[in-house]
């Protein structure tokens, strides 16, 4: 997805200076001719530069002379490497799209001669495309049925103190994970849901701030109870099925992540409440009546289900049904997405029409999935990944016995860190997951936990306002959370560290027991 970018605040008009005031002031100092965002931008291109030639040069010279070492780089490989070592260079200091730059950089693949055409062409075509397709179209008609808007509500008019509020927005949200596929879409989703709040709980700015940032927050991440939660889980599947032959099926993705999105939320959302309230604020009651909150609601959200509601409740769960029985019935999660869009879209039986579906799918994010995937086959198909990953976690690798719980500790924190350089989550799990996947075998890890792992800590990108379009959303001024870049900056500064030693005790304790081991 693309950063999001804004201005803080419209500039400033400035009166004319007088004539005395022109006389007095000093002689302006020239303006430097280069930003300094522009200079880092020319630092980080003379260091790619340097390092393309570094790789391409030598494989050039062996190919040019005819000898095979498998030990070297080979030149689809030092190619590729490139091509991807530009792609993340325009990820994080061009303000070129997401999509264009994976686009450019597959195509100039293609010219290369490294990606065979038919491959990218065929990823457009791929399972885990039509996947995310078939499912936001499901999604789209249980968000026009007013289902998911109702149940938010429901749960949150029973909350009697602030922390109850909390904690039952939270709740709303982690399920929401199941209903709406894109992060984006749930804050779409969630944004009137606080409108809402914030109408019905006058003068409780403290509390209203607070869950300003427990919404984009848990939104990001409770994604990871779900395979469709995000568009990087999709992506981290698949490289792990080209990878190694097995990806990470609907059901085995939710007994991994569900108890990890439910534990992580309600930690942040006590975090939050702790760190942007007070006792005074915790302890005065609360009550929220459902016409409150019907008075900004697009749809009914007290008495009796509609019928619209009726039919999107009993499709979503069937869906999820077969997604989950999969080993029974033998249904590919894509055709059951197809089977479940289908009927969402039949007159007399779903809610939406299939015109306004197909509007609501976020074609944008589904063609950098498939730019992105073809992406991650060439560098694991050149052996570009296994290369470079090995080159720089050599030293890694000569710990023996503690070299595989030091990987994971700097796959952890890497993903953690990574929204501060790539802004798109797709984007950071298309850079890191090849990479991981192709040398954690050689250090003792098992590739599906070090992946699931990275993925994991990728929900977090709550540093900055661009980090996250939810985060944007609920920070922008008119969604009127009174969130400041202040406020992301000191929860950032606690929820790092929760999430990183969190994500590592799932990895070492409860995955193993959930049938995924650290070590091979």
């Amino acid at each position: 997805m693309s950063a999001v970018r804004y201005a803080t605040e419209p500039p400033r008009r400035r009166s004319a200076p007088s004539a005395r005031s022109a006389q007095l002031a000093p002689p302006a100092s020239p303006r430097p001719t280069r930003s300094a965002a522009a200079t880092r931008r020319g630092i980080a291109a003379a260091v790619l530069g340097v390092l393309a030639v570094w790789l391409l040069a030598p494989a050039a010279v062996r190919a040019a002379e005819g000898v095979t070492d498998p030990a070297a780089l080979s030149l689809p490989a030092a190619t590729t490497i490139a091509v991807f070592l530009t792609a993340v260079w325009a990820w994080v200091f061009t303000a070129l799209d997401d999509t264009l730059v994976a686009f450019l950089a597959a195509v100039a693949l293609i010219l290369l001669g490294v990606l065979p055409a038919a491959d990218f062409f065929s990823a457009l075509g791929d399972e885990t495309i039509w996947l995310l397709i078939c499912a936001c179209m499901i999604a789209a008609g249980v968000a026009a049925s007013g289902l998911a808007l109702r149940g938010a509500a429901q749960l949150v008019s029973r909350a009697q103190t602030p922390r109850g509020l909390a904690h039952a927005s939270t709740a709303a949200l982690i399920v929401s994970a199941f209903a709406i596929p894109a992060t984006s879409g749930r804050a779409a989703l969630a944004l009137p849901v606080y409108r809402a709040l914030a109408t019905a709980l006058p003068g409780r700015a403290g509390l209203l701030r607070a869950l300003g940032l427990i919404f984009p927050t848990v939104i990001l991440l409770s994604a990871v109870a779900s395979l469709l939660g995000a568009g990087a889980h999709l992506i981290t599947s698949q490289i792990l099925a080209d990878a190694t032959g097995e990806g990470i099926g609907f059901l085995r993705w939710l007994v991994l992540g569900l108890p990890l999105a439910v534990v992580s939320s309600h930690l942040a959302c006590e975090l939050i409440l702790f760190l942007f309230t007070d006792r005074a604020e915790r302890r005065a009651p609360v009550r929220i009546t459902l016409a409150e909150l019907a008075s900004d609601a697009p749809t009914p959200v007290a008495g009796p289900l509609t019928g619209a509601e009726r039919r999107a409740l009993i499709l979503l769960a069937a869906v999820i049904a077969l997604w989950c029985t999969e080993p029974l019935h033998g249904l590919a999660p894509a055709v059951v997405a197809l089977l479940g869009a289908l009927a969402a879209t039949l007159p007399g039986i779903g809610c939406i029409t299939l015109k306004d579906a197909v509007k609501r799918v976020p074609w944008h994010l589904l063609l950098f999935l498939a730019a992105t995937l073809a992406l991650g086959a060439a560098l694991t198909a050149t052996g570009a990944a296994t290369w470079l990953g090995n080159t720089l976690l050599a030293p890694v690798s000569e710990l023996g016995a503690g070299a595989g719980i030091a990987f994971l500790l700097i796959v952890v924190a890497a993903s953690l860190a990574a929204h501060l350089v790539i802004q798109s989550r797709s984007a950071r799990s298309a850079a890191l997951i090849p990479i991981i996947v192709a040398i954690a075998p050689g250090i003792g890890i098992d590739p599906v936990a070090a992946a699931f792992a990275s993925t994991a800590a990728a929900g977090f990108c709550h540093t900055l306002p661009s980090s996250a379009k939810p985060v944007a959303m609920f920070t922008d001024p008119d969604a009127g959370a009174g969130i400041a870049p202040e406020d992301l900056l000191r929860l950032s500064r606690w929820l790092a560290p929760l999430l990183f030693f969190l994500i590592v005790a799932c990895a070492f304790w409860p995955w193993p027991a959930l049938g995924l081991p650290l070590l091979l």
